[in-house]
């Protein structure tokens, strides 16, 4: 007969196994995008796959620094990623708190819609029609207001809402608070796990994303970063730097050197985010999650 105790133990080291190897396999890309950034030149195109550099270099980032193009673009990153990540939770927990309410009218038909919405979308010409008429083509809203309210998110925070007492509620209508008064003195408050959860889903959403700036906004100096990104990895045109602002003779980095230095530059301020919020991130999913 197999020892219990064994034969756990043989599982749990499978599983560390496995789940070691899924690690390594997530993060291996980004230690070679890393150490390829602060190879030198030569020597990344001699070994092409390089995790351990021999010989260090920040050329890269030298050539893509040299002029503001990143900068003002990781500046547009920024605005965008903060304001529609505030906006987003403000207009999500606005409707998810009344569709919190059991006793509302049409509460069923509204969440049978929004459902429907997760499933079918009026497609890329739709949107980009009513974009157009409503006066945003060329704005940095054009990249926020179309996804204003997530149909995903704001299910997980209609959730979180139901869970809380509704003594908490009842109590404050006696006092005569309103309905304004008990969502963002009572509700909001206590629901930092969800909102930080939802924070999180929408800053990464809109950081990453590319296709609304390339959709509505021809002026380049209100693209963000990661269509500067796109211009650089997928179309492959690297002339973002300015080689005239350095020594005569200058030579510009090979293309892949400025590839993995662009990709560490829009990457590292997410991931810098990420650990704050991480605390609340699995809390907030879960609470936010169990219930139908």
């Amino acid at each position: 007969m197999v020892d219990k105790g064994l034969s756990n133990r043989l599982l749990d080291g499978l599983n560390y196994a496995l789940l070691g190897l899924v690690a390594l396999a997530c993060v291996l890309p980004f230690i070679y995008i890393l150490a390829a950034s602060v190879t030198a030149p030569e020597e990344l195109l001699r070994r092409g796959f390089i995790l351990f550099p021999t010989k260090f270099s920040l050329e890269g980032y030298r050539y893509i620094f040299s002029t503001k193009i990143i900068m003002t673009s990781l500046g547009v990153s920024v605005f965008v990623t903060v304001a529609g990540t505030l906006v987003n939770l403000f207009f999500t927990a606005l409707m998810a708190y009344p569709l919190a309410q059991k006793d509302l009218m049409g509460n069923k038909l509204f969440m049978r819609l929004i459902v429907f919405s997760m499933l079918f979308s009026g497609g890329m010409i739709p949107t980009f029609m009513i974009v157009k008429w409503t006066g945003l083509l060329d704005s940095l809203a054009a990249v926020i207001v179309p996804g204003l309210i997530s149909a995903f998110n704001l299910i997980i925070m209609r959730n979180f809402f139901q869970q809380l007492p509704d003594g908490l509620e009842e109590a404050a209508r006696i006092d005569g608070c309103s309905d304004f008064g008990i969502l963002f003195r009572i509700v909001i408050p206590l629901s930092s796990p969800v909102l930080a959860s939802m924070a999180l889903f929408y800053a990464v959403g809109h950081w990453n994303s590319y296709f609304s700036a390339v959709l509505y906004i021809n002026e380049s100096s209100l693209w963000p970063v990661q269509v500067w990104l796109r211009q650089i990895v997928i179309l492959s045109q690297g002339g973002i730097g300015d080689s005239t602002t350095f020594e005569e003779g200058y030579v510009a980095p090979p293309a892949e050197t400025i590839k993995m230095a662009v990709i560490v530059a829009s990457s590292l301020p997410i991931l810098i985010v990420y650990p704050f919020l991480q605390k609340h991130f699995a809390k907030g999913a879960l609470l936010g999650s169990v219930k139908g």
